[in-house]
């Protein structure tokens, strides 16, 4: 996250339109925020929950910066703002939506308003999410809710339809790396040029999501990822060091993402075309070469299955070797022997 909003670009024309919403005193007490991670989604709630908290911002676009309530913002303790989001269990629970309508009925402490951020929509429990309607659907003047949706995720439809959704765009490629060449500049990071284009197009233009695949630590766990990986598929190693290996690579999400990642590349060489991942070309190019198209889309369903279970606690470890013995039944049936 970079302080400075301006410079995420793409952001401008959604907040814009925020803005007049707000002017012409038509902003819903409901907002659901939609989009890939690593785009901005909870950057432009927190600025939004800045410029409708400010004492002084009253027509203009941009809260001060300097009244109180702002500088209870920049001091992260500002009362009449609340964030709900996932917690150990991965999941936003019932309580923390009643402790939501318990904050939404009050009276303000300091402002003249209140915000509350729910962080990750897509992530409350169905009773969670039943719960939340009562506050939706019985508003409290001067209560905003600032809902974020992760794209591809699913939202119960009765909490959708009691928000007005706005879909926050993909920046464009020159956005994006300027974004990136400004982080990696406040961060003192020294990245080359192709590194930024290879991280950007690897987290499918989400720079949000490039910045933190461009960290040197994770560089080096994707690297070793993807060597266990090849061992794996040549029996080298069995399935329970190679999950171990992806595993050390990030939380079992961001191991989705990669293998998600790899099928999606598999299927592209497979027609010919070339793969975002040049590091994992070879041997995944090998395997497009052994397989049909439609047996990586069938790996895709899995890995989009094990994404619909983040909500359910389920084993990461369990869930990665589940989904590497899928990919070992690529490999032709002479070289196909599970290592156990």
């Amino acid at each position: 996250m970079i302080s400075d909003f301006s410079a995420m670009t793409w952001l401008q024309a959604p907040w814009q339109a925020l803005m007049t919403l707000q002017q012409q005193g038509r902003l819903p007490h409901g907002l659901l925020l939609v989009a890939p991670a690593g785009i901005g989604k909870r950057q432009l709630a927190e600025r939004l929950a800045a410029r409708l908290l400010c004492d002084v911002a009253s027509e203009g676009d941009h809260a001060c910066g300097h009244c109180r309530q702002c500088e209870l913002l920049k001091a992260e303790s500002h009362p009449d703002v609340k964030v709900f989001q996932p917690e150990s269990s991965k999941v936003i629970k019932v309580d923390q939506i009643r402790a939501l309508s318990e904050f939404a009925v009050a009276s303000p402490q300091v402002a003249k308003r209140k915000v509350i951020i729910v962080d990750r929509a897509d992530q409350l429990n169905v009773n969670a999410a039943n719960a939340l309607l009562k506050t939706l659907e019985e508003p409290v003047a001067g209560v905003t809710l600032i809902l974020l949706q992760e794209a591809g995720r699913t939202v119960l439809p009765t909490v959708r339809s009691r928000c007005q959704s706005i879909a926050l765009p993909i920046p464009e490629e020159g956005e994006a790396l300027n974004w990136l060449r400004q982080s990696c500049q406040t961060q003192g990071t020294d990245v080359d040029e192709a590194s930024l284009h290879s991280a950007l197009l690897l987290c499918g233009g989400a720079p949000g999501k490039a910045l933190s695949w461009l960290d040197a630590a994770a560089v080096t766990a994707r690297t070793e990822a993807l060597a266990a990986f090849r061992s794996y598929l040549k029996n080298e190693l069995v399935v329970g060091q190679a999950a171990a290996a992806l595993r050390k690579s990030g939380e079992l999400e961001q191991v989705l993402w990669t293998l998600e990642l790899w099928a999606l590349d598999a299927i592209r060489l497979n027609v010919g075309a070339s793969a975002r991942d040049q590091a994992a070309a070879d041997v995944l190019g090998y395997l497009a070469a052994q397989n049909p198209a439609w047996r990586f889309h069938a790996r895709l369903a899995q890995i989009r299955e094990s994404r619909a279970g983040l909500s359910y606690n389920v084993s990461p470890d369990l869930e990665i070797e589940r989904l590497l013995i899928a990919w070992k039944d690529l490999m032709p049936a002479r070289q196909r022997r599970r290592a156990s």
